[in-house]
């Protein structure tokens, strides 16, 4: 590995030609250079936060506003779309945090539910959920771990993690300690996935983390080497600090879980800064691996051997370190085939000063970093979280949206050219294994500046569009919708299992549109430490049907549904095919 025989003044000449050559091609072909702002032009889209007026006003409150004294201040934030009541809609869970003083009794943030109205408006019903809870929250992840049919919630907190499950009539349980998941020790919990390690039919659980529970309020402001930033005094680490490590909880199916994290090979890596779990299937043989994005040290891809153990191959494979061999400060991670080659490909969000990374699998076990050749290394003043690949366009290419927020609300009392609060970016996908970034023609609520963290993507509306939920440190959250009218026809594929896991968590689907392939997978968790919408997506282009879905379910069992009608929401069954098809509607009137 590069990393292993240059010195770091070397690492830092190849970045910098590299970022230069990035610079000169941008000009060459009218693209941007870093800190240049995208090209104008037609609008390709026209999102607009409808957040306000949907009834989501609730504040994240995640450490100080001005100053954050300790690391715990800089992180969490994450959020879940799922359908809790069955009811067909999308609603909306937001995990809240806390600050160092704390509250008075009956004043403190808690997280909040809210239910879909089917009006294009929400209702907080949280205290009627029985989801009040109060501490420093982190992420989420969503599965129905003991296949009654209803979506359980599953939350990550500095200090110990809460299953709720949920009872099927609205309300929900805090299951934690009957279920066995209560930590002998507190740890800074981050984010979380369900997966089927083993395909036994029941969910496990996947829970990364992040800096030692002690040393998350050890070190103060401005103390140290690794507590400036520019010049600037701000809180230290991650660097300095102590690390931490993965877990694994095996479903017993009982109800109860086993932590399984020594014998299946989590710890053999040592101790990283965890933020974000990715399930996916990298090498397509049909068990699903697990991808972590790790912040200032190398990232790791454990792969699953069959046999109940995984190995970290993330060196191996190419995605624990940049094409340079330097570690980043990796925040989130999604994946999607965006060049449509029947292999799914990884997208990390990092810190700034430096690009975030797209990995192109190579079919073979390894994956290429293709960042700058991708379009994408023109960016570094952002500080990236939640991220996906979704069809913006409806074209059958998956596009890149991403969140950005620094840590630091420092860097507004200097003159750098950071700034604590900065916009989204969305890429549009060229078809050509490139990207354009195309936010300043993408509407207002793209340009928007907030401190994001965690996003969660899906239909809110029943409309085939995507949505995006933000959670926003400090502030009420946003919800991006698009009002234009989509060029292209699309379809939602759900999934019922029956042999499976019932929410059929790790299935993969595979849409046909004359030669064009589209593949995606049903997922929990990912973005940054956040649930997206279990119903997968798929732009149709032209075409006004897919001539070919097929779903591979974890039981490995395969079903065909052939010529389906496009501007439409399926449901298909294990064992019994398409059971329901429903025409998309008509967009909220906001």
């Amino acid at each position: 590995m590069l990393r292993n025989f240059l010195g770091t003044a070397v690492l830092c000449a190849v970045a910098k030609d590299k970022l230069f050559a990035a610079m000169a091609q941008g000009v060459a072909s009218g693209g941007l250079g870093p800190g240049v702002e995208p090209r104008s032009g037609p609008p390709l889209a026209q999102y607009v936060d409808l957040a306000a007026r949907a009834g989501l006003t609730a504040r994240t409150i995640i450490g100080g506003e001005k100053t954050k004294e300790f690391i715990l201040e800089t992180t969490g934030g994450g959020i879940a779309l799922f359908d809790y009541d069955n009811d067909g809609w999308l609603d909306i869970f937001l995990v809240n945090g806390s600050r160092l003083e704390g509250f008075p009794r009956g004043t403190e943030p808690t997280n909040r539910l809210y239910r879909n109205n089917r009006d294009g408006t929400f209702t907080d019903v949280t205290e009627k959920a029985g989801l009040v809870r109060h501490g420093w929250g982190q992420g989420v992840c969503v599965g129905d771990y003991d296949n009654d049919g209803n979506l359980d919630l599953f939350v990550t907190y500095y200090g110990q993690n809460v299953l709720f499950h949920n009872n099927g009539d609205g309300t929900f349980t805090d299951v934690t300690r009957q279920s066995e998941l209560t930590m002998p020790q507190d740890r800074w919990n981050t984010g979380a996935a369900f997966l089927d390690y083993d395909r036994d039919g029941r969910r496990d659980l996947f829970v990364s983390s992040y800096v030692a529970y002690e040393d998350a309020k050890r070190y103060s402001h401005g103390l140290g080497q690794n507590c400036n930033w520019k010049g600037l005094p701000v809180m230290c680490g991650p660097r300095g600090l102590r690390g931490s490590k993965n877990a694994l909880y095996h479903n017993n199916g009982n109800g109860t879980f086993t932590d399984v994290s020594e014998q299946a090979g989590l710890l053999k890596p040592g101790t990283t800064y965890g933020f974000t779990p990715l399930v996916l299937d990298y090498d397509n043989d049909g068990w699903p691996d697990v991808y972590v994005a790790d912040d200032s040290t190398a990232s790791l891809l454990f792969r699953n051997n069959h046999d109940g153990t995984f190995t970290d191959v993330g060196v191996l494979a190419g995605v624990a370190y940049n094409e340079d061999g330097r570690d980043q400060g990796g925040m989130g991670a999604a994946a999607g085939d965006y060049d449509c080659d029947g292999w799914l490909d990884i997208v990390k969000t990092n810190f700034a000063e430096d690009t975030c990374t797209l990995y192109h699998n190579q079919a073979d076990g390894t994956f290429n970093d293709v960042t700058f050749p991708a379009g994408l290394g023109a960016s570094t003043r952002y500080v990236g979280w939640g991220t996906a690949f979704f069809d913006f366009d409806n074209d059958g290419w998956p596009d890149i949206f991403m969140v950005n927020g620094h840590v630091y609300p420092e860097v507004d009392t200097a003159p750098l050219d950071s700034t604590y609060e900065q916009r989204k970016i969305l890429y549009r996908n060229k078809r050509d294994g490139t990207f354009e970034d195309v936010s300043l023609r993408s509407g207002p609520a793209i340009l928007i500046k907030k401190s994001a963290r965690g996003a969660a993507f899906g239909d809110l509306f029943n409309t085939g569009q995507i949505d995006i939920v933000i959670n926003n440190m400090n502030d009420s959250p946003s919800l991006l919708h698009n009002v234009a009218p989509s060029p292209n026809p699309s379809l939602m594929v759900q999934l019922v299992s029956t042999q499976s896991n019932r929410s059929a968590i790790g299935a993969r689907v595979r849409v046909q549109v004359g030669n064009h392939p589209m593949i995606d997978e049903v997922r929990s968790g990912g973005s940054f430490c956040s649930q997206s919408d279990l119903r997968l997506h798929f732009g149709l282009g032209s075409s006004r049907e897919a001539n070919r879905v097929e779903v591979m379910w974890p039981s490995g069992r395969k079903e065909v549904v052939k010529n389906v009608p496009g501007d439409q929401w399926i449901v298909i069954k294990e064992g019994a095919g398409l059971v329901h098809a429903q025409k998309f509607l008509a967009p909220p009137k906001l």
